[in-house]
């Protein structure tokens, strides 16, 4: 991309930063304008901004978003509250999860993608994670009772990072026996991955926790250092895992929760991140999926490649959600609501950039399309609908203000906000 098309996208972000406010309650949501920016200036439209997603910058750029992202969404998660306030989340990520994975596999192996069960459990897992920015007015309207909105935000904290430790092992398995090294060499680096990653996160998360809270008590540090020291915490996290073996990705998120669960001195820099320098990270992801991946399947798309996005975005994840919330007392609505949104967004995305770059096994290219068909249906869908259901919703259930929707809960930040 030249100097010109930096200029646009500059341009572009400025202007959107003009009008953010009253977007917030409409159906054009920031990710919706991203990716008709993207679409508009890339290759498919004015051929202004030539972004490639094999270009290293853009690999880069990508890769330094998803780690702040995992950190950052895993360090805002107080467990302790989640334990005392929030079953809703618990059954939704322990139970509802593991059965949207399930059903997903099946309904990839069931449609003709020609995927076998690994490349199908692989699609599956990587459509797991939700991002609620992408409905960010569900999330954050104080028309849906808190503990409503508090419980999509959670899983949407957690599930990124829950799932990837499935999409590693699932890649693994379904590249098994088309590597040149064979299926033991393909198996035995996904174990790798998936158990030093979490030690590097653990000790680095831990260790920087106790370090901070020392230099603070201590009057070492000041307090403008402090969001650097934290940033420096994600990064070293994830080159530590890679050092040893592990992977960088899954060591980020363990390493936000551990931090963000042992720091004494909560580093106000957490929150302001993702509420500005970390949301235009997001954006631009949008940006770079609408400019350079959405065009990519057109021509490659199928009616079953559609309805496995449509079954992806309903009932494949509705039905689990539904099956998960049994026994906790929400109404059938609140169940609805709920199991709709469930964006699929930002991780499904970089998981797929990631996972799927080098990837040596027959379904990689179908996995691609799919997972670029459902996050652009979740992105107008889920988009849309947002602001218009939190107001139904929120003035349906405060019709019974004694209902278990108006438990008083605690809250906790939210990405973009």
């Amino acid at each position: 991309m030249d100097t010109f098309g930096f200029a646009v996208v500059a341009a572009g972000i400025v202007l959107f930063g003009l009008i953010s406010r009253r977007l917030e309650t409409s159906v054009v949501t920031g990710p919706i304008l991203f990716t008709a920016f993207g679409l508009a200036i890339g290759d498919a439209g004015l051929g202004i901004a030539d972004l490639d997603v094999s270009h290293s910058f853009i690999h880069g750029l990508a890769e330094v978003t998803l780690i702040l992202v995992l950190f950052s969404d895993a360090a805002r998660i107080d467990l302790r509250v989640v334990r005392r306030d929030h079953n809703l989340p618990v059954r939704m990520l322990v139970g509802g999860m593991p059965l949207i994975i399930a059903a997903g596999t099946l309904v990839g192996m069931a449609l003709p993608l020609g995927l076998n069960v690994w490349e199908a459990a692989l699609l599956a897992a990587i459509l797991a994670p939700t991002d609620a920015a992408l409905g960010q007015s569900v999330v954050t309207s104080e028309l849906v009772p808190a503990r409503i909105r508090q419980s999509l935000n959670i899983e949407s904290g957690l599930n990124d990072g829950i799932a990837l430790p499935m999409v590693l092992l699932f890649a693994s398995l379904a590249g098994a026996g088309h590597g040149a090294d064979g299926d033991r060499n393909w198996l035995l680096f996904g174990m790798m991955q998936i158990g030093l990653g979490p030690v590097a996160g653990i000790v680095v998360g831990s260790v920087s926790a106790k370090l901070i809270d020392r230099a603070v008590k201590a009057g070492w540090m000041a307090v403008s250092y402090e969001g650097p020291a934290v940033l420096g915490v994600a990064f070293l996290s994830f080159a530590g895992a890679e050092v040893i073996g592990g992977n960088g990705f899954i060591a980020a998120f363990v390493a936000g929760l551990v931090f963000g669960n042992t720091v004494r001195n909560h580093c106000r820099f957490l929150f302001e991140f993702a509420e500005a320098e970390g949301e235009l990270l997001v954006f631009v992801t949008f940006l770079m999926f609408g400019s350079a991946m959405l065009p990519g399947v057109v021509g490659h798309s199928s009616g079953a490649i559609l309805l496995y996005g449509g079954l992806s975005l309903t009932a494949v994840r509705m039905i689990p959600i539904a099956v998960s919330l049994v026994g906790s007392g929400v109404r059938l609505p609140t169940v609805g609501f709920l199991g709709w949104f469930g964006p699929r967004g930002l991780a499904s995305i970089l998981f797929a950039l990631f996972v799927l770059e080098e990837a040596d096994f027959p379904g990689a290219e179908t996995i691609e399309v799919v997972v670029i068909v459902t996050v652009g249906l979740s992105i107008l869908l889920h988009g849309v609908t947002a602001a218009p259901a939190a107001r139904w919703y929120g003035s349906l259930v405060r019709k019974t203000p004694d209902c278990h929707e108006m438990k008083s809960v605690a809250e906790l930040p939210t990405r973009g906000r």
